[in-house]
């Protein structure tokens, strides 16, 4: 039982460790892209290390599972893994894993009902403020709502027909490049379907609370998305023009009052994009982005390995 054991205690390890080892890096507010995937590499190593100890520890309790995890094995290959050694414990600890595994699933399948819940909702009140007028004629594929509103928002839409709605209120704040800043802001958000990988990870997030690194994720995820999200139209616009749109966007909120800004509020990202760090080099992130692949697959090796030894 080797083989589960050692992907149990790495996804535990990489579970506990990751969330500490990231949030004292000082580069993911930088690169923001890079430390989304890097993050998402982690998660998948983690969720892997369950997968593959599941699957092991399955075929070792019943011979109708080993027969097709091994059925298109080379001779030799399953007697590699000793299954016949793994005791009595195989199979509960296979199902404690399946019941995990279900758990997880769950967890996503109420997530996107919600999201489809809250998007539901959402275009019934669009339709309600915004209704279309008598033989008004709607082009194919228009994505832009203006909504009377007298605060100042702007956001995306997901969905089958995803559109981007804006406030009255927000055109009159907003002119020119500001507006336009806005509109690539969200667009970014569109175009990176970053509300899958929200959705994604709130579910992980309340399937398992008591698992660092799947809440490190989920907060980390709603920070990053927005970074990314700025950088996009800070590229396009400029960071000055970007800064000032979101302040122009937000300073009715309130939430540029006194006291220090932590970097995930908006006054942070005010900051970031007025005062910003120097990025990564171009070395330095392609060798990052090799290290978070190693990171799922460490377990795939760790699995195979065994088989792979068998043949050499």
């Amino acid at each position: 039982m080797t083989v589960p054991f050692v992907l149990l205690v790495l996804g535990a390890l990489a579970a506990a460790t990751a969330p500490r080892l990231l949030s004292r890096a000082d580069w993911p507010e930088r690169e923001p892209v890079l430390a989304l995937w890097v993050w998402q590499c982690v998660v998948a190593a983690v969720l892997l290390c369950c997968v593959l100890a599941m699957a092991l520890t399955a075929s070792a309790a019943w011979a109708a599972v080993r027969g097709h995890v091994f059925a298109f094995a080379p001779r030799g290959v399953e007697s590699a893994y000793g299954l016949s050694a793994y005791g009595g414990w195989s199979g509960t600890l296979a199902i404690t894993l399946a019941l995990g595994g279900v758990w997880t699933a769950t967890m996503l399948t109420r997530e996107v009902r919600r999201a489809r819940a809250r998007r539901r909702r959402r275009r019934g009140e669009l339709r309600t403020r915004a209704p279309r007028l008598p033989d008004e004629q709607v082009p194919p594929g228009e994505r832009l709502v203006v909504l009377e509103d007298a605060r100042s928002d702007a956001w995306w839409l997901s969905g089958a027909e995803p559109q981007l709605v804006i406030t009255t209120a927000a055109l009159r704040r907003l002119k020119g490049r500001s507006l336009d800043a806005v509109l690539a802001h969200e667009q970014g958000h569109a175009r990176a379907r970053h509300d899958v990988l929200l959705h994604c990870a709130g579910a992980l997030a309340g399937g398992f609370p008591q698992v660092p690194v799947f809440a490190a994720f989920r907060d980390q995820v709603h920070h990053l998305v927005e970074l990314a999200a700025d950088d996009t139209a800070s590229r396009r616009f400029g960071r000055l023009t970007t800064a000032l749109a979101l302040v122009e966007l937000n300073e009715g909120r309130g939430v540029f009052g006194p006291g220090p800004a932590s970097p995930g509020a908006l006054p942070g990202r005010v900051n970031r994009l007025l005062d910003p760090a120097p990025r990564l080099t171009v070395g330095r992130r392609l060798r990052v982005t090799a290290l978070a692949l190693l990171a799922p697959a460490v377990p795939l090796l760790i699995a195979f390995g065994p088989g792979l030894h068998a043949l050499t």
